[in-house]
């Protein structure tokens, strides 16, 4: 087999004809593909011994614009596309607890929503509908109508002789029905234990999710670990957790679709990096000049199989309730502006053409068909069981000689579409008054909660040791957490806005999707409690914010400096800036400090922030137009900046006192430190240290909110207490 090892000479790039990344030379005279290793050695030599060059000749020399090996230009690219650096890993002290702290509050997640799942023992709100109904798809194969009113008392001790095999009528698609009967399969149908497990599991699985989704997004295990920690003390989201609802799966579908979307980005803008390094590296070596991208468009990206992915939760997403298809539009349109921001980054002439054909059309064929053939695949059981609701619709008619409509299609899809006009016309009309029914402005500051559980008969005086007892369940948000988090949104959009950050446009995202569009329906009944659909994003939301106020969340680097550094920085790396001085994509994260692995499917996922190397709240006044090796590389850049532990860095050399200190340094130069491990929990470079002030604006927060749960955890939950206790938990006339 041949030898595959790249060879670095001893002579400079402009000195002999560079190589592009994929054409390593091989012992047999021909090349061959260089293994993700082998391109990090080789773009740590490259970048070493290109420095060294530029800083030798300087700016205006022959070699510092000769051309340039793939190698370099993909460095430079990945920078402007908020990227990694190539040669960069992520410390292993941050990767293990970049999973160690995410699984911790898991786990204490898990204990909140799995002890005592059987109390209470009945069904509860909606838990009438959905619990008897997933029983049914399991007996029957399709929903069965109960022919007693007062069938639950019978369901809960294990009698099921009110199902019957007439067909009923329901509104809502089978998936979350199909998971609820997966915990009836596994621990019987006549407990509370069996009918809440899956919401329980899938309650507990979104805790880690979306601690892994901060740590992605912000680049700091503590501010992951915080997020999710204040997803599992949240009220509401502990509370259907611990309820047979099916708005806790539509949470869990779309959070799963939001992951796999930030995925996609990242893994296609490394390959959008290396293809056109290759392209560009191939035109400057023909022409012995810097160059730029000569095509109109950049090069394809190939199949985007994490946003097939992203398709196949967010169809399983709407296979739960009609709610998910919101996600799949709003979430296509930000991958569509990415792709074509993305694009323009990296030079493409006709940029918004490229991002229609090269980026969003390929997108919208990975995603929205995806969705489409998944929601069509859920209705299996339904195609299956000729006794279902409506499954005969087209073909009775037909048989009775009537005129059928779209008569053109055959008979099991016309049903299937004539059912779906039905729900339609249910869910869209559905205005009968309710006690707990809410407005959706009222949702972010938790105005109307919605009771799940109130027994009637109250509980004896003896049970509680008062007067009166209550036994009660209200879904209420930790109030702590939506209550900063509504303050926190106004800053967000802020951001988003003045600051271009796509991390604020992500989460917006998660709004835009999951909650907006109640606003369109605000005519009917609806409640509250359909909010836990987007509490991830209200949790992200407060999380964002505070680390931006923090410091562990630095703000987007813009893609240029102003003057003479943008001339440089245009001169020096061949690869135009936009020239409004805007950033390469809404607010693109600046990686040039952080100690990242590479992304992409089949590699482990590394927080994607960037941050700076400045104490809380200032950047670096050092920033250059080009980078130093060490920012190219990912190790710190300031002389009071930590040294990434455990990585290797560019450009270093042992020192005479026993740390690290630049090659060819002046004598007594300070040296960085390594950072400790608590830098590498607050960012993964390990580059911010947090004021007190910031320590205490955090403590104070997840303090209260942690009070917070535990003061409201009897209402959670359903523990008897005096009415008293209970009325001291309504801070509002509006939560009785």
């Amino acid at each position: 087999m041949p030898d595959r090892t790249p060879h670095v000479g001893g002579t400079t790039q402009s000195a002999r004809s560079p190589r592009s990344l994929g054409d390593a030379p091989t012992d047999d005279g021909g090349t061959g593909h260089l293994s993700d290793d082998e391109r990090r050695d080789l773009a740590r030599s490259v970048l070493r011994r290109g420095f060294r060059e530029r800083r030798a000749t300087g700016p205006g020399s022959h070699a510092a614009r000769g051309p340039r090996s793939a190698v370099e230009i993909e460095a430079d690219l990945r920078s402007r596309l908020g990227l990694p650096a190539l040669a960069a890993r992520l410390d292993p002290t941050v990767r293990l607890w970049g999973w160690l702290g995410p699984l911790l509050v898991t786990v204490l997640a898990a204990v909140m929503r799995l002890v005592n799942l059987n109390h209470p023992s009945r069904l509860i709100f909606d838990e009438t509908y959905y619990v008897k109904q997933a029983f049914s798809m399991l007996t029957l194969g399709y929903e069965g109508e109960w022919k007693a009113e007062d069938a639950n008392d019978r369901f809960v001790r294990g009698d099921y002789s009110d199902l019957s095999t007439v067909a009923d009528y329901v509104v809502h698609p089978s998936v979350g029905k199909w998971m609820i009967a997966v915990g009836l399969r596994l621990f019987g149908a006549d407990n509370g234990a069996g009918w809440r497990f899956a919401a329980a599991v899938v309650g507990t699985i979104s805790v880690l999710l979306l601690a892994r989704i901060a740590f992605r997004m912000f680049g700091s295990v503590l501010l992951a670990t915080v997020a999710g920690l204040l997803l599992a003390i949240d009220g509401m989201h502990l509370t259907e957790s611990r309820t047979s609802l099916l708005d806790i799966f539509l949470m869990f579908w779309v959070l799963v679709g939001f992951w796999f979307v930030l995925k996609d980005r990242d893994a296609t803008r490394a390959v959008l990096a290396r293809r056109t390094a290759e392209q560009v590296a191939a035109e400057e070596a023909a022409t012995g000049a810097r160059a730029t991208l000569t095509n109109r468009l950049a090069p394809k990206v190939g199949p985007r199989w994490w946003l097939v992915g992203a398709g196949v939760a967010l169809g399983l997403a709407c296979g739960v309730k009609w709610s998910g298809i919101y996600a799949v539009a709003v979430f296509g349109v930000m991958v569509f502006v990415w792709d074509t921001c993305a694009r323009r980054a990296v030079g493409a002439r006709s940029w918004l053409a490229d991002g229609v054909l090269r980026g969003g059309l390929p997108a919208f064929l990975a995603l929205v068909p995806t969705a489409a053939l998944t929601y069509v695949a859920t209705w299996f059981s339904w195609f299956t069981h000729p006794d279902a609701y409506r499954r005969q619709w087209a073909a009775d008619l037909r048989a009775s000689g009537a005129t059928v409509p779209r008569s053109w299609l055959p008979d099991s899809l016309n049903s299937w579409w004539e059912y779906h006009l039905v729900m339609w016309d249910f869910h869209n009309n559905l205005t009968p008054e309710h006690a707990y029914a809410s407005h959706p402005v009222g949702w972010l500051i938790q105005w109307r909660p919605t009771s799940f559980y109130w027994p009637d008969p109250a509980p004896p005086p003896e049970a509680c040791g008062a007067q009166r007892c209550v036994e009660a369940i209200t879904s209420i948000g930790n109030p702590v957490v939506w209550w900063l988090a509504a303050l926190a949104l106004l800053v967000l959009i802020y951001i988003a806005v003045r600051g271009r950050d796509w991390r604020a446009w992500a989460i917006l995202a998660g709004y835009a999707a999951m909650y907006l569009p109640w606003f369109a329906y605000a005519h009917r009944t609806i409640f509250t409690f359909y909010a836990v659909a987007f509490v991830p994003y209200v949790v992200l939301c407060l999380v964002y914010v505070l680390g931006r106020v923090m410091g562990l969340v630095r703000p987007p680097r813009p893609l240029r400096a102003s003057g003479g550094a943008a001339a440089r920085d245009t001169e020096s790396h061949g690869v135009p800036t936009p020239d409004d001085g805007t950033t390469a994509d809404l607010g693109t994260t600046n990686h040039g400090t952080a100690i990242h692995g590479t992304t992409g499917p089949g590699t482990a996922d590394h927080g994607t922030a960037e941050h700076g190397t400045a104490e809380h709240g200032t950047a670096d006044p050092r920033t250059t137009a080009e980078p130093s090796p060490e920012r190219l590389s990912g190790a710190p850049v300031t002389a009071t900046a930590p040294a990434a532990a455990g990585a290797p860095v560019a450009g270093r050399a042992p020192s005479a006192t026993g740390g690290e200190a630049p090659t060819g340094a002046r004598p007594g130069a300070s040296v960085p430190r390594a950072p400790s491990t608590l830098d590498l929990l607050l960012t993964n470079e390990g580059s911010v240290r947090l004021t007190r002030r910031s320590w205490v604006v955090l403590g104070v927060v997840v303090g209260l909110a942690v009070l917070a749960a535990a003061f409201w955890w009897p209402i959670w939950t359903g523990q008897t207490v005096s009415y008293d206790f209970w009325h001291w938990h309504m801070w509002l006339p509006s939560w009785i």
